[in-house]
């Protein structure tokens, strides 16, 4: 989303949104920290390949998609919603 869509919401909107962001980074974590047991397991029984290197890949996705959240963040700040 970009900032202008954003700066045209109303307060509760942008507040759903906030906590709608919350609730996926919660999942993101999850999901990084399945991953990362995925590739630690993998290391432990030898096996590199595919096993290791798509949890990567997908890790790599997740962490490369928070554009959004910051600027949701920059508009919450602006309005003094981030409380």
């Amino acid at each position: 989303m970009d900032l202008q869509h954003l700066s045209t919401l109303s307060d509760d909107e942008l507040r759903a949104m906030a906590k709608e962001m919350k609730r996926s980074e919660l999942w993101h974590a999850l999901l990084i920290g399945a991953m990362v047991g995925i590739i630690l397991y993998s290391v432990a029984k030898n096996t590199w390949g595919l096993v290791t290197l798509i949890p990567l890949f997908l890790i790599f996705r997740v962490l490369h998609q928070p554009e959004r959240n910051r600027t949701l963040k920059k508009v919450l700040a602006e309005r003094e919603l981030d409380r």
